[in-house]
This record gives structure tokens, C-alpha cells and sequence, in this order.
């Protein structure tokens, strides 16, 4: 199957793509308020887009966190297209973006590995990417969702 990368310029795409995806994945995003947080901030955001044909079918958004520092905001493929490089292209894409705008490191935030198994397969691909542990804040979010901030230099 070949597919696209596009870095996506226009606010109203981004926000169109990202609800897309976010909404057809309800496991990782079913909670509407920070979903729709998500959709709101990628109009700011550095975004890529994934595209099989004309279908998007993936993205990732980045934001300044920091001088030198980006964070992988949120990123999502749809499900029938897991495990066939897009995420790692996506990343790819975004990471030479980060560069290019003379960042150093960048940083993603999940749910700590062994709270549930969507999240363990999250944070194995997180670090199959070449990202490390840096810290987990058990009560970020809650105490059901401990948040673990992985970071790579760039």
C-alpha cells in the first residue's frame, strides 16, 4: 500500500483532519472535551497529514513547548492502517520539521506502560521510534491514567 505525507498549512484542514481520525478512534480518544481540545489546538500547531489515494487516513501534530523543545501533541492512524509504517512516517516527517525549526529535543506524554493494553502497544511504538523514559507524573491526569513523558534529542 503506498501513502502520502503532507504537511498540512491551512487551520481549517488541520481541525477537518483531525476529527476525522479522533473520532474514529474511540478507544484512545473517547473523552469529547479533550478531544475536542486536541482538534481546537492543531489550528496553532504543526501538522502532517497521512494520505492513502485521497483518503486521509492519519496525523500528528507537534507544538512548541519550549526554546528548544517540541511535543508530539497527539497523533492518530486510523485502525484499518496500523502497522504499516504511517506512524513511523509520520514521526519521520515531523521530527525533520522540528530540526529545520532548530529544536533540540522533542517530547510525547501516554499513559504509563502496564495501566492498559492499547496504551502498552502506544508506548512500545513510542519507543521503537528511538524515544526514552524521562519521568512518569502519577497524578497529571489521574490516578487511573499515570502520564509518562518520553523525550528524544534531535
Amino acid at each position: 500500500m503506498t501513502f502520502t505525507i503532507r504537511n498540512l498549512s491551512e487551520a481549517s484542514e488541520k481541525q477537518s483532519v483531525v476529527r476525522q481520525v479522533l473520532e474514529a478512534l474511540p478507544d484512545w480518544f473517547a473523552i469529547e472535551e479533550g478531544r475536542e481540545a486536541y482538534i481546537r489546538e492543531s489550528a496553532g500547531q504543526i501538522c502532517f497529514g497521512a494520505y492513502s489515494a485521497q483518503q486521509c487516513v492519519g496525523f500528528l501534530c507537534l507544538k512548541q513547548t519550549g526554546n528548544v523543545t517540541a511535543e508530539l501533541a497527539v497523533m492518530g492512524v486510523l485502525q484499518p492502517f496500523h502497522r504499516l509504517g504511517i506512524g513511523r512516517k509520520l514521526f519521520e516527517a515531523a521530527k525533520a520539521k522540528a530540526r529545520a525549526l532548530g529544536f533540540s529535543f522533542i517530547q510525547v506524554k501516554t499513559v504509563q506502560m502496564g495501566m492498559y493494553p492499547d496504551y502498552d502497544a502506544t508506548n512500545r511504538f513510542y519507543l521503537s521510534l528511538g524515544f526514552q523514559e524521562f519521568e512518569v507524573l502519577p497524578t497529571l491526569w489521574d490516578e487511573a491514567n499515570p502520564c509518562q513523558i518520553y523525550i528524544m534529542a534531535i
